[in-house]
C-alpha cells in the first residue's frame, strides 16, 4: 500500500478520534486546563496509538467497525485513551527536559509554566484509565496499568544508561521496550480485547504492536541525528546532547577503536550544553562506525517480525492497512 493510500485510509478515522477528544474535553470547567490540553493534544500528531486500536479491533472476520454505532462510539472513545496517555507522558517529558519546542511549536512548559502541565498530565493518566475502566473493563485497566508501569521503570533505565554510558543493546532495548513498545502493543491489545479476540489473537496483535513499537523507536533515535529539524520539529542531536545511549551511538562505540571510542566518551563527560558544538562530530562518528545503517537495517528486521505476526488474521483492507502502516514507520521524516 502506497504512503498516499495509506494516508487516504487513515484519515477518517483519525478525524473520528480527534472528535471524539474535542467532545469528551468540551466540558471542562478550567480555561486553563482545556488550553494546555488543546495546545497539546491538538498540535499536530499522527495518532498512530489510537489507530492501532481501531484497527485491531477490525482484524477479526466480521467485527465490521461500523456494525453497530454504539459499540463504534465505544471504540474511539477507548482508542483515544492511547493518546491521552501519549500526551500526557510528552508533556511530563518536557517538564523534565525542560523542553523549549515540541513538534514545531513552544513547548506547554514555556507558555504555561511547570505546574499546570504536571497537571495536565496528571488530568489525562486520570481520564484515561477512567474512561479504559468504563468502556473496556477491568482487563484493559490492567494492561494500561502494566504499559504505564513499563514506561515509568524505563523512564529510571534510561537515566541509568545515560550515567553509565552504557553501551549495551540489551539495556536500550529494555528502554524501548517500556518506554514506546509497552503502550504501543497494549493499544493494539487493548482493541482485540474489545472485540472478543482469543487469547491467541490478542498475543499476535500485541506482539505486532511491540515490534512495531521497538522499529518506531529506532527510526525516531536516527531521525534525531539525521532528522531535517524542519519537518521533525526538533533539533538535530537533540539525544546527544542530553546524552542518551540510542542505538545508532551505542552501535559506533561497539565497533570504534578504542582511541576514537574514548574521545566520544570524553565528549559525553562534559556538560550538555558543551556538546552542542560536538554534534557534527557525533554524527561523522557514527557514520564512520556504521550505527546508522545497522540501526535502519534492524529496524526493517522489527517491521518484517511485526508483520508475519499478523499471518494468523484473513486478508482483509484492514489487514493491509496495519502492514501498510508498519511499512511506513520505515520511511517517515517526522
Amino acid at each position: 500500500m502506497d504512503k498516499n493510500k495509506l494516508l487516504e485510509a487513515l484519515k477518517p478515522e483519525a478525524d473520528k478520534v480527534n472528535q471524539a477528544m474535542r467532545k469528551d474535553l468540551a466540558s471542562l470547567d478550567s480555561t486553563e486546563l482545556s488550553d494546555v490540553l488543546h495546545h497539546a493534544i491538538f498540535n499536530g500528531g499522527k495518532r498512530i496509538r489510537p489507530l492501532l486500536t481501531i484497527f485491531s479491533a477490525g482484524l477479526l472476520p466480521g467485527a465490521a467497525m461500523h456494525a453497530h454505532q454504539s459499540s463504534a462510539k465505544g471504540l474511539y472513545q477507548l482508542a483515544m485513551v492511547f493518546e491521552y496517555l501519549h500526551a500526557a507522558s510528552l508533556l511530563h517529558d518536557d517538564v523534565i527536559d525542560k523542553a523549549e519546542v515540541r513538534r514545531g511549536k513552544p513547548a506547554a512548559n514555556r507558555k504555561w509554566g511547570v505546574s499546570p502541565v504536571i497537571l495536565a498530565g496528571d488530568f489525562l493518566h486520570a481520564r484515561a484509565m477512567m474512561l479504559a475502566g468504563t468502556i473496556g473493563g477491568t482487563e484493559s485497566v490492567d494492561l494500561l496499568g502494566k504499559a504505564i508501569t513499563a514506561m515509568i521503570e524505563a523512564e529510571f533505565l534510561q537515566k541509568k544508561n545515560a550515567e553509565e554510558r552504557d553501551r549495551s543493546e540489551k539495556r536500550y532495548f529494555a528502554v524501548l521496550q517500556g518506554k514506546t513498545a509497552a503502550l504501543i502493543s497494549s493499544a493494539c491489545e487493548v482493541g482485540m480485547l474489545y472485540n472478543g479476540g482469543s487469547v491467541k489473537e490478542r498475543k499476535a496483535v500485541a506482539a505486532y504492536g511491540a515490534n512495531l513499537g521497538h522499529a518506531f523507536q529506532v527510526i525516531d533515535d536516527l531521525l534525531d541525528y539525521l532528522g531535517d529539524p524542519e519537518k521533525t520539529g526538533k533539533s538535530v542531536g537533540n539525544d546527544f546532547v542530553e546524552g542518551k545511549m540510542t542505538l545508532p551511538l551505542i552501535r559506533a562505540l561497539n565497533q570504534a577503536t578504542k582511541k576514537e571510542k574514548n574521545k566520544i566518551l570524553r565528549l559525553l563527560s562534559k556538560e550538555s550544553q558543551d556538546r552542542t558544538t560536538y554534534i557534527d562530530d557525533a554524527r561523522e562518528f557514527i557514520n564512520k562506525y556504521d550505527g546508522f545503517a545497522y540501526s535502519k537495517s534492524l529496524a526493517q528486521g522489527l517491521i518484517t517480525y511485526a508483520c508475519r505476526e499478523l499471518d494468523i488474521f484473513p486478508t482483509s483492507p484492514i489487514k493491509d492497512i496495519l502492514i501498510g502502516l508498519a511499512n511506513y514507520v520505515l520511511t517517515r521524516k517526522k
